[in-house]
């Protein structure tokens, strides 16, 4: 066959290979990557959660990469360009190497027919393996038994938060979905787990396999220090070493302390194979970046761009907004440009945020799941008072009509989906021109 000629026209194409657009199983990418001979060189790290798992996976990288190790970073969804899903040294893949690797996989799997996540998991992979990278930072895309980021044995795992996501997928309750994300526990090898109250189906499936279980708040926990003399400072206490008057992650949000504890509970179970100085966690917490989470675009008035779609991710974006400060004070008020898929819990989402916003911006979601504008409003905003809410025909033109409403001192928060974020980014990027 003729091979695309650009990456646009691959990604296309690989849409529309598979007859469903997630089909959980191992089997077909497992044949695939025999075929093409997959292995990855250096020490592996998977992530997996509900929430959690790019600022863990992103924070990871900056730490490693501060300790002079060659790191491949592997997450997704992205938000404006595909080439984000995969980083080597905080670099994103080329065009022309992604392109390479396709054409691998296209190559091996002759008949066999992949999802557009599976085929560019391979793609991926077989990029850090060709660049020999010393440590591979694996972001599971849904889920973890099934995912197809699970070929991969990793040497330590780590389990974020768990919540309800994704239930026609993963089952109706914690407890079948925090066995399908303990799934990518390894026997004999460390599992870390974030969830200060994690299932009891995953801590039943860590010791059945013999995973070595380090839980937040058991194996290691973390504090805020409250000392006026040391501000923003926190504390790792680890199962055999602490590391103390820590800056306080570039992530914001109070919910990154606990994302930062699992970071450095994997460093602290790999120290063997990776040893990482005081001085290197320090430089990557205090350099991590990760857009979509908790952003802020400084002007006046200011933008929040979070990428928060479910209950618990909503809960704490509200902790976020609550405790954030604008040169010294509390914002004024609160406009939020929202948008979610239709799959998604709306009312619990906004109910988290009610007390934070002021006034809604709806907008509508594309895709085969997204959700139009007045679908959104009918599900989730009954208990909004009519006059707090409208209805908007995108992205750019809710964000158009906020900033025209906005005082200085006021703050326009965008969020629900991945793809309002993108679109955000977008507008603001045509703004600055």
């Amino acid at each position: 066959m003729k091979y695309p000629d650009t990456l646009p026209a691959w990604l296309a194409y690989v849409e529309r290979l598979h007859h469903r657009p997630v089909d959980l199983a191992l089997d077909r990418v497992h044949a695939v990557a025999q075929r093409l001979g997959l292995a990855l060189p250096g020490t592996k790290i998977v992530v997996g959660g509900t929430n959690g798992k790019g600022s863990t996976c992103a924070m990871l990288d900056a730490i490693l990469r501060s300790a002079g190790y060659r790191v491949g970073r592997y997450g997704s969804p992205h938000l404006l360009r595909f080439n984000e899903r995969a980083l080597i040294d905080g670099q994103a893949a080329s065009d022309a190497a992604l392109m390479a690797q396709f054409e691998a996989v296209e190559r091996a799997r002759a008949a066999t027919t992949l999802t557009y996540f599976e085929f560019t998991t391979l793609a991926v992979l077989g990029w850090f393996a060709r660049e020999r990278i010393d440590v591979a930072v694996l972001e599971i895309g849904l889920g973890g038994r099934l995912d197809a980021v699970n070929i991969i044995d990793a040497d330590c795992a780590v389990v974020t938060t768990i919540d309800l996501d994704h239930t026609e997928l993963l089952g109706p309750t914690r407890e079948h979905i925090g066995l399908e994300k303990a799934h990518i526990f390894r026997p004999g090898r460390p599992a870390i787990c974030v969830d200060p109250d994690p299932p009891q189906s995953l801590i039943e499936h860590a010791r059945r396999i013999g995973a070595q279980l380090w839980r937040i708040g058991r194996e290691f926990s973390v504090e805020a220090l409250a000392d006026p003399q040391a501000p923003r400072q926190w504390n790792y206490l680890g199962m055999h070493a602490d590391r103390l008057a820590l800056p306080w992650p570039a992530l914001r949000g109070m919910h990154q302390l606990r994302n930062a504890g699992g970071a450095l509970a994997a460093i602290e179970a790999l120290a063997s194979r990776l040893p990482v100085d005081q001085q290197a966690v320090r430089r990557g917490l205090s350099s991590v970046q990760l857009p979509g989470r908790f952003q802020v675009v400084p002007g006046r008035p200011l933008f929040v761009l979070d990428v928060a779609h479910n209950p618990h991710a909503a809960q704490a974006l509200a902790q976020a907004l609550a405790s954030h400060r604008v040169l010294g004070k509390l914002p004024g008020r609160t406009y939020a440009v929202f948008g979610m898929l239709r799959d998604k819990d709306v009312r619990a989402v906004v109910q988290a945020l009610s007390q934070e916003v002021d006034r809604w911006f709806l907008v509508p979601t594309a895709g085969e799941r997204g959700q139009e504008a007045g679908a959104l409003e009918k599900t989730g905003f009954a208990d909004i008072e009519p006059q707090c809410r409208a209805r908007h025909e995108s992205v750019a033109a809710a964000l158009t009509s906020a900033t025209a409403q906005a005082q200085p001192d006021d703050r326009i928060v965008v969020f629900g989906s991945f793809v309002i974020v993108a679109d955000a980014l977008r507008w603001l990027e045509r703004r600055s021109r």
